[in-house]
């Protein structure tokens, strides 16, 4: 990051490297993740423009997460070097200007204003747009969908020991979580700040043999053998601005200590067993690639045991000193044991702590009606867009560059 930009100085003029991206970002998923990835690995900063309130229901519909709450998403990806509230929903160069960023970086759907017109055009016709891959298969309207229907077709079995042991073994794989294209995604949204580089840890804990295995190696130089882990785990649904500012909090913390901070992140099977109904509404790897592009972590234990032992606490690389939770509590104590031994703690509450992925779904159901709209409205602007992206991705490979 240049000093300019640390300070939020407005940029005199376009720098190559400096590059933007846009959206409405209505909860945290891994889809948003992915194209803020994307757009950092085509330069050396990336500056987010986030929507506001207003721009999305006149263009969209109702937002679910309100500006400020989108905001904390947004900062907290470990890809972005500044957030920018209020972005306008259709792209201004003179907005890009200001900001000095040369391209702005978008999937290769098409996004339409509320009138049906392409919200890039501009950017397009003057040869500053960038296109990227949509990640498939998640949107905030999908989310939704989950929802307004209670499905649970979305969960995803436990990985057992003997399929860990024939993925090691080089067998392909059905499972979801260790398929070769999601290690590979794994890879993708561990990285560093830069996008290409190494980063931060990712693994997998199975629960017959009480192993835990390295997935996804971390930048080894951040690893020292002198430090310590400070480990939290959830099942971070949803991935709100309460579990955001809580891995904040506890960032801050750890840094006191030199320690780095590892979040577990819960089966389905185990987040449904204690919430109930078509909890979580994001399945384990959705949920596990919100956590992992966070930066205020270094590194995830997939497959997490709802109850934090000490025999699982010994597995890791490094002394877990600390054992953290929001300052939530649970009816059935899970953390007895590193009560008993000394280690426990509840984070300081913050503006964000009663925030549940219950009290989100509750937004949505409160106005039922208006979402269903919002669905029905998006089916037809999805008609059109696809439409237009088909004439689109025929006369474009990557970049439109003038």
């Amino acid at each position: 990051m240049t000093e300019a930009a640390e300070k939020g100085e407005i940029c005199p003029h376009l720098q190559e490297r400096r590059i933007w991206i846009d959206g409405c970002f209505d909860f945290a998923h891994h889809g948003h993740a992915g194209a803020m990835l994307q757009a950092r690995q085509h330069g050396d900063e990336l500056f987010v423009g986030v929507h506001s309130d207003e721009d999305i229901l006149e263009n969209k519909g109702p937002v679910v997460m309100k500006l400020a709450e989108r905001m904390e998403a947004v900062q907290g990806c470990r890809w972005c070097t500044r957030a920018i509230p209020g972005a306008p929903y259709v792209t201004d160069p003179k907005v890009l200007d200001k900001y000095g960023c040369k391209y702005v970086v978008h999937g290769d759907d098409i996004t339409t204003d509320a009138n049906g017109n392409d919200c890039y055009q501009a950017m397009k016709d003057m040869g500053r747009f960038i296109v990227v891959k949509r990640t498939p298969n998640i949107s905030t309207t999908d989310l939704v969908g989950r929802m307004l229907l209670y499905s649970k077709d979305h969960f995803l079995p436990k990985v057992t020991c003997g399929e860990y042991d024939r993925f090691f073994k080089g067998q392909s794989m059905e499972t979801l979580l260790l398929r070769s294209e999601s290690i590979e995604t794994y890879k993708a949204y561990a990285t560093c700040e830069d996008g290409l580089n190494p980063g931060v840890a990712v693994f997998l804990y199975t629960e017959e043999d009480e192993k835990l295995h390295e997935l996804v190696q971390p930048d080894r130089s951040n690893w020292l053998p002198t430090r310590e882990i400070y480990y939290i785990d959830g099942g971070f649904d949803l991935f709100s601005p309460g579990h955001i500012v809580a891995l904040k909090a506890l960032r801050e913390l750890a840094e006191e200590k030199n320690a780095l901070v590892i979040a577990g992140v819960q089966d389905d099977s185990s987040v449904n067993k204690h919430k109930g109904l078509n909890y979580p509404i994001m399945n384990l790897f959705e949920r596990s690639l919100c956590v992992l592009q966070s930066r205020y972590i270094d590194g995830i234990v997939i497959q997490a045991p709802y109850k934090p032992t000490a025999n699982f606490l010994r597995l890791f690389p490094m002394e877990v000193t600390e054992v953290f939770h929001g300052p939530t509590r649970e009816q059935d104590n899970p953390y007895q044991e590193v009560r008993e031994m000394g280690i426990f703690h509840r984070l300081e509450r913050h503006q964000y702590d009663t925030m549940t992925s219950e009290d989100i779904v509750d937004r949505v159901l409160e106005n039922r009606k208006t979402y269903e709209e919002r669905q029905r409205r998006k089916g037809w602007k999805s008609k059109r867009e696809t439409a237009m992206g088909v004439k689109v991705k025929e006369g474009v490979s990557k970049v439109i560059l003038g």
